[in-house]
């Protein structure tokens, strides 16, 4: 069954002085993509300024901004309306060789190379290697998934923006940052081309109509096995109509959902909000 799903994300920072000025950019506009089209999308700032939008190397939106007068607050709300559906069946997967050749020949690669953020520990890779001895690809992204999942428990504001994922396995603990960066460098370390993707995960599955609910930013991951298939490790369950795509990237930098340099004395962390409402 497909969702009509409103979307509010507010972002708040402040700083401790008054910024001479910043420079921004930001990306939380959903993809319209099969079985997600978002239908509106706004990105507003205040103080209000003038924007502009394009598309990243990486076929993510981009809202960008300046504010060149000082100002010691900025708030930004990006809105949108988005339909989704339920994921279709699996097809079936590709041999290992079959998808070694092809990532060999194709921009496949970028996906399948390490980067600061998911390069993984050889006796890490062992395990993953392990766990997956004998499966194809679909059962491989599924065993990783748990693998990862099983030992890092999520646990909200035990890892922070910066936090590399080797990290967040030796502590035990992490956000679902961490356990994608976890799940596609173990991946692409066994071969399989994933994506880090960042967008909303609706919590509540049979969400009442005009409901507002407190949300949250998201992040999982895309392998690639004859073509792209979303799986989300922290809840270890395949990306469906509750998950909303907005970026994706080899890893968070690549989608960072707001970002940019200000002139001026550094504030707090920024103060962010999703709220989702069910409209359909």
């Amino acid at each position: 069954m497909t969702r009509r799903l409103r979307i509010r994300h507010t972002t708040k920072v402040s700083y401790a002085q008054a910024a001479v000025s910043s420079h921004n950019e930001v990306r939380m506009t959903p993809l319209t993509l099969p079985g997600q089209t978002t239908l509106d999308a706004r990105v507003l700032v205040n103080p209000s300024t003038p924007t502009w939008s394009y598309w990243d190397y990486w076929g993510t939106q981009v809202t960008g901004f300046d504010l060149m007068e000082p100002h010691a607050n900025l708030t930004i709300t990006a809105v949108s309306l988005v339909e989704t559906a339920p994921p279709g069946g699996l097809q079936a997967a590709p041999t290992w060789a079959e998808v070694a050749e092809l990532v060999a020949k194709s921009r496949l690669l970028e996906y399948a190379s390490p980067t600061s953020r998911t390069t993984m520990p050889d006796a890490l890779v062992e395990r993953a290697r392990a766990a997956a001895a004998g499966l194809d690809p679909h059962e491989t992204a599924v065993a990783v998934s748990s693998l990862v999942a099983d030992h890092v428990r999520y646990i909200p504001g035990s890892t922070g923006v910066n936090t590399a994922a080797a990290e967040a396995w030796e502590q035990g603990a992490g956000v679902c940052q961490d356990i994608a960066h976890l799940t596609a460098g173990l991946l692409r370390a066994l071969g399989l081309p994933t994506r880090y993707v960042s967008g909303y995960l609706h919590p509540e599955r049979d969400a009442e109509l005009h409901r507002p609910v407190e949300g949250q930013s998201h992040a999982w991951v895309e392998y690639w096995a004859g073509d792209w298939t979303g799986y989300d490790p922290t809840n270890r369950v395949r990306a469906d109509e509750s998950h909303v795509v907005v970026g994706r990237g080899r890893d968070y930098d690549d989608v960072t959902p707001h970002k940019g340099v200000y002139r001026g004395v550094a504030g707090g962390p920024p103060e962010v909000m999703v709220e989702f409402t069910r409209v359909a």
